[in-house]
């Protein structure tokens, strides 16, 4: 199967940067949300990201008005009809991934792959929702998307090694390679990344170090290009707390349990670099 047309299901961060990568490699998006308002907000978001992208890979030859061009914007699911591939972008709420997937599975056709771009919930879950548990597949693409060259991809127990195939040849296409690992909550990256994470924002709620001191000690000790604040203020603390609690609910093991300063945080509405406070102040 050729893959020309691609649906991109959830237009905050990751969708827009899945967006943007597939369209920066010729093909055709359909990026769905549900929302003119998400929308408008995913077209300022691509336009900056595309300015930035093209200012800093001049040798990419990207023209950022062809590239918007092949995205399509809109709140019509059914649109997804004509999507040879999709990946699916939504936040980290169970209630809400299946009923995007009972949706995906009902307009799309038989033959798609589904890929879920997910931080924490298990790709085995998200099959049994579909009639295609075969062809569903984790694909966990990190930020920023168009500049990361690695994906980690998830084996749910009823993916197909044809469906894993499916999934490289897919990503090749967007000039990315795969690393294919095991459904169990969080997988590889995040299941030590989240955790890390966690830690460090107790660290900083006991008063041992502030945000600042945290990140530089991995930065300049363990040659990081990121402390994991930062990394946290740019993943966004509403998907880390998420992220956290899906790892807590699903091992029952204390040492997953979301710091409280985190909580507090995300209630307060300081989300990281998408809402300008953080751990950090990005004005």
């Amino acid at each position: 199967m050729e893959f020309t047309t691609a649906g991109v299901v959830g237009a905050g961060v990751m969708g827009v940067g899945v967006a943007q990568n597939l369209a920066q490699t010729g093909h055709r998006v359909v990026l769905v949300d549900v929302s003119e308002e998400i929308l408008e907000n995913a077209r300022k978001e691509l336009r900056s990201s595309l300015r930035a992208f093209a200012m800093f890979n001049r040798k990419a030859a990207v023209d950022p008005a062809e590239v918007f061009e092949k995205i399509e914007f809109t709140t019509d699911y059914e649109l997804l009809a004509k999507a040879d591939f999709v990946v699916e972008n939504v936040t980290e709420e169970w209630a809400i991934k299946e009923k995007v997937y009972k949706e995906l599975d009902r307009i799309c056709r038989p033959e798609v792959v589904f890929a879920v771009n997910t931080s924490a919930i298990s790709i085995t879950r998200v099959g049994s929702v579909t009639s295609r548990p075969e062809r569903v597949v984790g694909m966990h693409f990190m930020n920023p998307v168009p500049l990361k060259p690695m994906v980690e991809v998830i084996r749910g127990h009823h993916t197909t090694p044809e469906t894993i195939d499916t999934a490289r040849r897919f990503l090749a296409e967007l000039g990315k390679e795969c690393i294919v690992v095991e459904d169990v909550p969080g997988f590889v990256s995040n299941r030590v990344l989240m955790l890390t994470i966690n830690e460090a924002v107790f660290l900083v709620q006991d008063g041992v170090a502030p945000p600042a001191d945290v990140d530089r000690i991995f930065k300049t000790c363990f040659d990081h290009k990121m402390g994991p604040l930062e990394t946290a203020d740019l993943i966004g603390l509403d998907t880390i707390l998420k992220s956290v609690e899906v790892l807590y609910e699903s091992f029952n093991d204390s040492k997953y349990r979301p710091a409280p300063l985190l909580k507090k945080m995300v209630a307060a509405g300081l989300l990281g670099r998408k809402s300008g406070q953080g751990f950090h102040t990005y004005r």
